[in-house]
């Protein structure tokens, strides 16, 4: 098929103005599927605006194409305003749907990228996760080529083979972290050998504040286990006084408030949420980036949070739930819930019931997607009505 973005296209910062898509040629395109009512768009919005309007001061051959996913011309309009690069018109609705058609486009915000040479055909895209690239590389990802991003894979794999807890939570002036309750300082060198959870969060987060005493309570039974296990909290609060307020409230370390380790940290597991909660080994190398989901999962069982243990957690997971009744009715929910594995659609989800994260089995509504973890159900005798 021809190009389908070969149609006049807006330019958002001057709304009369027209481009042909031939000016287009010999320039990296990223065709960005977006809409304004969407809270994820908007927040990658505001990255890749700045990423663009800092490649445009490069000179470099960068552009993009807003096709909207917005619900009116006025949203758009709107929308379209805060964007310094073109956009599909609005009222050409066949060839926005031509677009998500052709890239396959599942969910927003999509970044689609081609190179000066690429032939777009159905179903076949170069590269489509350009927002996962931009959220993990920021503007090193340019051009976002096979050639770019092996050296960026490359360059991530040398920084992981040469992590050390030391080199992780260490800075020129600084080699301590401190202790709850007296803000003592705590040697890092005295962690290593342990397996650590990094624990990013923030007192103003209400997920946080949330999963924040469940974490403390697995990690008191943890310590009571004796596992060598050690939490160091690391802020995004937004100021000393909250700081030291949320900590007071954690039995573990933390890195100084306001640290500039604390920025390394965050970009480094490329950390987008919180809470998170990042495990190393005691060999100071990252173990997983889900510790959050699996503190959920299966508590302090999940220690050392290895593969080994996972898949262990798993088999005795998937024996237990065939003692489980195949379907239930929950008290919060008017329809039958039906037990699904991950196989069959249970997970990744977020329990209705907790709002926290699970995987694997689930209890799931097939009519309206409702999902409860099997811990969370509270089954009644007598179904509710419909």
């Amino acid at each position: 098929m021809a190009n389908p973005v070969e149609k006049y296209v807006d330019q958002s910062k001057i709304p009369s103005a027209i481009v042909k898509i031939s000016e287009l040629d010999g320039k990296v395109v990223g065709i960005y599927f977006s809409a304004n009512w969407y809270p994820p768009c908007r927040k990658f919005n505001q990255l890749l605006t700045n990423i663009y309007e800092q490649l445009k001061a490069q000179g470099s051959n960068f552009e993009v194409v807003f096709v909207s996913s917005d619900e009116g011309v006025g949203a758009f309009n709107g929308y379209r305003a805060s964007m310094p690069w073109l956009s599909v018109p609005f009222s050409d609705l066949e060839t926005r749907r031509t677009l998500s058609r052709t890239f396959d486009v599942e969910g927003i915000p999509c970044l689609v990228v081609l190179q000066p040479d690429d032939e777009v055909h159905e179903g076949d895209v170069t590269l489509r996760d350009g927002v996962e690239l931009i959220y993990r590389y920021g503007i090193q990802a340019f051009p976002f080529s096979k050639e770019r991003l092996e050296e960026l894979y490359q360059e991530e794999k040398e920084r992981e083979e040469k992590q050390t807890l030391v080199n992780l939570l260490t800075s020129r002036d600084r080699d301590y972290l401190l202790a709850h309750p007296s803000f003592n300082q705590v040697p890092v060198a005295s962690l290593e050998g342990k397996t650590i959870g990094l624990y990013f969060s923030a007192h103003w987060c209400v997920p946080c504040v949330k999963f924040t005493p469940k974490l403390v309570s697995i990690y008191q039974k943890m310590k009571e286990n004796l596992r060598d296990f050690e939490i160091v909290f690391v802020s995004s609060d937004k100021d000393q006084a909250s700081f030291e307020s949320y900590f007071r409230t954690m039995p573990w370390l933390a890195v100084p408030y306001g640290d500039s380790t604390i920025k390394d940290l965050a970009k480094h597991f490329d950390v987008r949420g919180i809470p998170c909660l990042v495990i190393l080994g005691p060999d100071g190398k990252t173990v997983t980036k889900q510790g959050r989901n699996l503190i959920n999962l299966y508590q302090e069982n999940a220690y050392p949070f290895t593969e080994a243990r996972l898949e262990l957690l798993e088999r005795q997971m998937g024996e237990e739930a065939k003692n489980l009744p195949r379907s239930v009715f929950h008290l919060g929910h008017h329809h039958e819930l039906n037990l699904v594995s991950q196989e069959t659609g249970g997970g990744p989800f977020i329990c209705c019931a907790c709002d926290e994260q699970g995987s694997c089995w689930a209890y799931q509504c097939l009519e309206c997607g409702y999902e409860v973890h099997p811990k969370c159900v509270r089954p009644v005798d007598q179904p509710n009505n419909c």
